[in-house]
């Protein structure tokens, strides 16, 4: 028992002592790692034998230095049976008799797990361990830290991008229902002077940012300036709008009136020198100016995308001709003299474009549709959408022209505002539905 004892006792010692010395280990120490590991029987004075104290292992001579090919200090050398004590050789009365005690290798008595060597310092052994102090906790220098450059580079890392600018200047409000920027209203202007120009008072002066374009057609026999509510409204939320004097269905008004815009684009007398995007065009309008805005998606390739309000092609064949690469949406009332038109339009099989039908339905009109033989549906007519549903014209063509993509939940799927919500201000709800997204 006594033997154990010590045994226990030393490595404790022999083990603390080595951590308070990696503790307290200055730059010195850290000068002469070289040389010690070129020697590791001369790396510090506990590996001299601690049985005979006056005679220290030479590190400088080849005849007791085991890395010079000497046999080096026996008490050292594991390989001897005499350092492999047991009981019966160790004298009671002398631990440091025991060659496992005397030596200062940890695993002089036999490799053991390294928990067991940790245990020795943790775990007392009995009573008398308790005068054993626990290891020295490491410095806090000795904590990994970042360097300087490196701390750097997480900072300037961590530090948001700057928002893009968006390609097309939209009024920061985004509500579709309301008026916002101030606007510019020309009358008797256009490539007849008998259109009118809408834009808001403060373009972009970004380089990088533009306007779309949005061309409104009015209805057959219908002013522009009936639809003055409508225009200020797409003006205000940051579009150029130029209103046709007339709609003849066929495009020819839509495109001179694009080509007259893309003049004033070019002229550098123009409050609108350079501020047009003319490859960011929408169409919309009322009955016959719907079916031009339809025909101007067709034949114009710098149009992207139509808005019919209450129209419809007559024979169901104008929205199966628009491009796949441009969208297209028709709406209409639910007692509006153009709902046969507006669906058959749109449910023709050859229809190809993303494309959406939108009908608005609960209102107090008195217009009605026979939609079956001895069966009318009354309320909104066919003059609904540019007044009272004008606010979807606008979400449109913010999606579609300005890029607002988190609109498209508004139109596609199975809810939504413009899907099944509330019409805004008016009696009655949305009822829309919408194929090839």
């Amino acid at each position: 028992m006594k033997t154990m004892f010590f045994k226990n006792l030393a490595r404790g010692f022999v083990i603390a002592g080595a951590v308070m010395a990696l503790v307290s280990c200055d730059s010195s120490t850290a000068a002469n790692d070289n040389q010690n590991t070129a020697n590791p029987t001369a790396a510090s004075p506990a590996t001299d034998n601690p049985a005979n104290p006056g005679n220290p292992t030479n590190p400088t001579d080849p005849a007791t230095d085991p890395a010079q090919g000497g046999a080096g200090d026996p008490a050292l050398n594991p390989a001897d049976p005499a350092q492999q004590g047991t009981d019966s050789l160790v004298n009671p009365d002398d631990p440091w008799a025991d060659p496992c005690v005397a030596s200062s290798l940890p695993n002089a008595c036999g490799d053991e797990p390294v928990h067991g060597m940790i245990d020795t310092i943790l775990t007392p052994v009995s009573s008398s361990s308790e005068g054993i102090a626990d290891p020295v906790p490491l410095s806090s220098s000795s904590a990994s830290e970042i360097p300087a450059s490196s701390a750097a580079e997480v900072s300037s890392s961590s530090e948001e991008a700057k928002p893009a600018v968006p390609k097309i200047f939209l009024a920061n409000d985004k509500e579709e229902e309301k008026n916002y920027v101030e606007v510019e209203y020309k009358t008797n202007t256009g490539w007849d002077g008998e259109g009118i120009l809408a834009y808001p008072k403060r373009l972009t002066d970004n380089p990088d940012q533009k306007h779309a374009v949005v061309v409104w057609g009015p209805g057959g026999g219908t002013k522009p300036s009936a639809y003055e509510g409508m225009i200020r409204r797409l003006a205000s939320h940051g579009f150029v709008v130029v209103a046709l004097k007339e709609s003849p269905g066929n495009a020819t008004q839509a495109i001179k009136a694009l080509d007259w815009l893309d003049g004033l684009n070019k002229d550098s007398n123009s409050p609108l020198f350079g501020k047009l995007d003319m490859n960011t065009v929408g169409c919309s309008g009322h009955s016959m100016g719907g079916l031009e805005s339809e025909q101007a998606l067709i034949k114009d390739r710098r149009v992207l995308t139509a808005f019919l309000n209450n129209s419809g092609d007559w024979d169901g064949v104008g929205a199966m001709k628009v491009a796949t690469d441009r969208t297209i949406a028709i709406l209409y009332g639910e007692g509006g003299m153009e709902r046969g038109n507006a669906e058959n339009d749109y449910n023709n099989a050859n229809v190809k474009a993303p494309a959406c039908l939108i009908q608005m339905t609960g209102g107090k009109g008195t217009e009605c549709y026979e939609v079956a033989p001895g069966r009318r549906e009354c309320g909104y007519g066919h003059g609904s959408g540019s007044w009272d549903g004008m606010a979807a014209t606008v979400a449109w063509m913010r999606w579609h022209l300005g890029g607002e993509e988190w609109r498209k939940a508004d139109f596609v799927g199975t809810s939504g505002k413009y899907i099944n919500g509330n019409i805004a201000g008016h009696d009655g709800k949305w009822k829309g539905q919408c194929k090839n997204f």
